[in-house]
C-alpha cells in the first residue's frame, strides 16, 4: 500500500472518528433511539476521491475503534453501523462503475442523483435484512425485539437510513468536489 494512500486512509479515519464521537447528534423526531450524525460524510468523500479500498478501509478502521472506545447502546452496534456504511457505498460503487461514463455527458447532478437513489435503495434493502435477522437476539447480538414488534419498527429503521443517506451521500460528493478541486486530486471515478 502506497503511503498516500495510508496517509488519505488515516486522516479520513480520525476524522470519521472524531466527528461519530462528537456532540453532533441529532435524535430522530420520529424515533429518538436513532441518531443522525454527520461521521459518514468523510467516508463517502474519501471513496469518491481515492477508490473503494480506501472508504472501506476507513469504515473498518472506524468499526475496531468504535468497538473498542464506544460502541454505544449495543456493544455490536458498530458492525450494525458498518453494514450500513458499506451497503450504502456499494450503491455508490455501482453508480460510479457503470454509470459514470453515460453520465459524463450528462448533468453532475445526475450522477450523485442516481448514486444516492442506489444508495439508499441498497442500505435500506440490506439493512432490513440485518435488522430481521440480528435483532431479535439477545444483548450483546440484539435487544430481544419480538417478531411483531420488529415488523413495525422495520419501516421506522428504514426511513431513518434513507433519510440518512439522503444528506450523506450528497455531502460527501459535494466535499469531494471541494477538496480535488482545491488540491488538484483526481477522483477516482472520473
Amino acid at each position: 500500500m502506497e503511503s498516500k494512500t495510508i496517509a488519505s486512509i488515516s486522516v479520513f479515519a480520525a476524522f470519521t472518528v472524531a466527528l461519530n464521537l462528537s456532540p453532533i447528534k441529532i435524535p430522530a423526531p420520529y424515533a429518538p433511539f436513532l441518531i443522525y450524525q454527520i461521521w459518514e460524510i468523510p467516508i463517502v468523500a474519501a471513496f469518491l476521491l481515492y477508490g473503494p479500498g480506501v472508504g472501506v478501509a476507513i469504515s473498518i478502521v472506524n468499526t475496531i475503534v468504535l468497538l473498542g472506545v464506544f460502541p454505544g447502546a449495543l456493544p455490536t452496534g458498530p458492525l450494525y453501523n458498518l453494514a450500513a456504511v458499506l451497503s450504502m457505498l456499494l450503491g455508490v460503487y455501482v453508480v460510479q462503475k457503470f454509470a459514470t461514463k453515460s453520465f459524463k455527458r450528462r448533468k453532475e447532478t445526475m450522477l450523485i442523483t442516481s448514486s444516492t437513489a442506489l444508495g439508499i435503495v441498497g442500505r435500506v434493502g440490506i439493512m432490513t435484512v440485518v435488522n430481521w435477522t440480528f435483532l431479535p437476539y439477545p444483548f450483546p447480538i440484539g435487544f430481544g425485539i419480538p417478531l411483531e414488534a420488529l415488523v413495525m419498527l422495520l419501516p421506522v429503521i428504514g426511513v431513518f437510513n434513507a433519510t440518512l443517506a439522503l444528506y450523506t451521500i450528497p455531502l460527501g460528493y459535494f466535499i469531494a468536489k471541494a477538496v480535488s478541486s482545491g488540491a488538484k486530486i483526481a477522483v477516482w471515478y472520473s
